[in-house]
């Protein structure tokens, strides 16, 4: 491919994008770039304090529960109180915790704080996918999502390859380097992004974007949306479907903070050693999001979700064999092809099946999975690797892929024949009412117009 064609590709890739998505990037990025906190734990507290990985496993699982309590609060708040205000106030707490842990001596502080902390760094995220959904139209929704992931894996490319070098010299300093640098996010939404909560309409509403999500404008009468609750996100059987299989594919990724760094150190290899194998993760995503994004255009998402869970279980499961760190490397950048592939898929899906003013609590729901996850995975890796072996644990990712897969393929049987059929029912309680759904895409959304200015400043 020429330089004039690849420019031409990459422009195509970010134009046609709102003002308030860039810089709901940017502040994406600004995030990523001091994440230090969730890469390294578990080799601050094993190489750097000198606990075993079962009390590393029991710490990192805490902040994992800390996200599953604020992932359902989020959502609750980033639907009653906004988008906006709840980025805020996760942001700036997040601040605050992340610096405290650095200064924490206890094991008994130790452990709370990480709590803390979960519960800090996760509330974002519901109104991040949100406010996303709202500023975005649904055509191009799987392409933000696809940058977004760019730009959290471009922060964190960087970020792995400079906090593994300057743990190796002061743990302390990434806290206060990641505190700082979301202390900045937190700044730059107060600046430039307005609120991006749709209004209710007389017939349903609409959100940003123009795309109704309300199930009486389907049927031709008059009133407001139904009040949405967490009981309707959590009766939505297929919505909920999607969450189980996500919980899966998270428990195998999640492994690539957890068990990873255990497996290396244990095996001799240093900090730096480990930021280096998993800033492949991040480099590849930075390099090949937007070029595959755009390969599986039009594909059929029930493939590429049956592929991604496979290509994520066995990518991790080959860790069983890796020797020197090029052998860990080249591990990584199996999984990571799984990670370019899902996410944006999944992601897209997720929107679909969300009604527009619940979009808050269903992303809080969705967000949850990653959030048991993280509580999960870490329990579940500090037991195998202390009593059986890290082997053990590797040979269950290929297990859990396996099934994750089949799961996506019984789930989506069908599901492009339309999705989001069930709207969450009234607040007085009875059945979910049939909404309209906007069908689902066989892949990313085709690219809109080229620009006329670049991507922060694209109108």
């Amino acid at each position: 491919m020429s330089a004039a064609s690849l420019r031409r590709a990459a422009r195509e890739s970010v134009s046609g994008l709102p003002r308030a998505f860039w810089w709901l990037w940017t502040s994406t990025l600004v995030n990523r770039l001091g994440a230090f906190v969730a890469t390294f734990m578990t080799l601050y507290l094993t190489l750097d304090r000198g606990y075993s990985a079962s009390f590393a496993g029991l710490v990192v699982a805490l902040h994992g529960l800390g996200g599953v309590i604020s992932s359902l609060v989020a959502g609750v708040m980033t639907d009653r109180l906004g988008r906006r205000p709840t980025l805020l106030a996760a942001q700036a707490s997040t601040a605050f915790s992340v610096a405290l842990l650095g200064f924490m001596e206890h094991p008994a502080a130790i452990a709370a704080v990480a709590l803390l902390v979960g519960m800090t760094s996760n509330a974002s995220r519901p109104a991040v996918a949100a406010m996303m959904a709202d500023i975005v139209r649904p055509e191009d929704r799987v392409r933000a999502f696809a940058l977004n992931y760019w730009a959290i894996n471009l922060g964190f490319a960087v970020s792995a390859t400079a906090a593994g070098l300057i743990a190796e010299y002061s743990y302390l300093a990434g806290f206060l380097g990641e505190a700082a640098l979301t202390l900045a996010c937190a700044v730059l939404v107060y600046v430039k992004l307005p609120e991006s909560r749709p209004e209710r309409g007389g017939v349903g509403g609409s959100d940003a974007s123009g795309a109704s999500g309300a199930s009486g404008a389907a049927s031709g009468k008059s009133g407001p949306e139904p009040e949405i609750g967490l009981g309707s996100v959590l009766r939505d059987g297929r919505f909920m479907g999607v969450v189980g299989l996500s919980f899966l594919i998270s428990l195998i990724f999640t492994q690539g903070s957890v068990g990873l760094p255990v497996a290396m150190g244990s095996a001799g290899f240093s900090p730096g050693d480990y930021g280096l194998v998993i800033a492949v993760n991040g480099f590849l995503i930075v390099a090949l999001q937007i070029p595959v994004t755009r390969l599986i255009e039009h594909r059929d998402p029930q493939k590429l979700l049956v592929v991604s869970a496979l290509l994520a279980g066995y990518g991790f499961a080959l860790t069983a064999f890796a020797g020197p760190v090029w052998a860990y490397a080249l591990t990584v950048c199996v999984w990571t092809l799984a990670e370019i592939v899902n996410s944006p898929t999944q992601m897209g899906l997720v929107v679909r099946l969300s009604p527009v003013h619940g979009r808050g609590r269903y992303q809080g729901v969705y967000t949850m999975s990653w959030a048991v996850a993280a509580l999960v995975a870490p329990l579940m890796a500090g037991f195998m690797i202390d009593r059986w072996g890290a082997d053990w644990l590797w040979a269950t990712t290929g297990v859990l892929g396996t099934v994750a897969a089949v799961g996506y393929w019984l789930l989506m049987r069908g599901l492009s024949e339309g999705v989001g059929e069930t709207a969450p029912a009234a607040a007085g309680g009875g059945e979910p009412k049939a909404a309209p759904a906007e069908p689902l895409p066989a892949g990313p959304a085709p690219v809109e117009p080229l620009p006329t200015s670049g991507p922060v400043g694209a109108s």
